[in-house]
């Protein structure tokens, strides 16, 4: 079973190809995290595999992408609550190669980096001494 599991992380990493000029060294890595696997560029988040499907990173300038596109949200229950994060699954179509993959791709790295931004911002606030 885990080796279904590495080819199918091996694929998606295929599939993000668009995504190696903004790699540059570090590449795209892949790391095992609450049972899945994140993948991530200099640190940055952007798509999930998570109950044996891929989901990638969506914030509120992509979310209506995805939306139209048929795309369903990551949601999961705790405490017998539902709950959702900002990951989307993936069209079909785009499951089938680099090239129909490369759009998501992209609207995921930009939410990513958005994201990104927005904690950088909020922990130099954070530094800033009151006056």
């Amino acid at each position: 079973m885990s080796s279904q599991k590495d080819e199918f992380r091996d694929y998606c990493i295929e599939l993000f190809a668009s995504l190696v000029p903004h790699a540059g060294l570090t590449g795209i890595v892949a790391k095992r995290m609450f049972g899945g696997t994140g993948f991530s560029i200099d640190g940055k988040t952007f798509a999930i595999i998570a109950m044996d499907q891929l989901w990638l990173k969506v914030d509120d300038e992509s979310r209506n992408e995805f939306e139209q596109a048929g795309c369903q949200i990551f949601t999961y229950d705790m405490a017998g609550k539902p709950r959702s994060m900002s990951y989307y699954t993936v069209p079909d179509d785009a499951m089938e190669s680099a090239a129909l993959m490369a759009p998501w791709a992209e609207y995921a790295w930009g939410a990513a980096l958005r994201a990104a931004a927005t904690k950088s911002t909020k922990k130099t606030k954070k530094k800033i001494p009151p006056k």
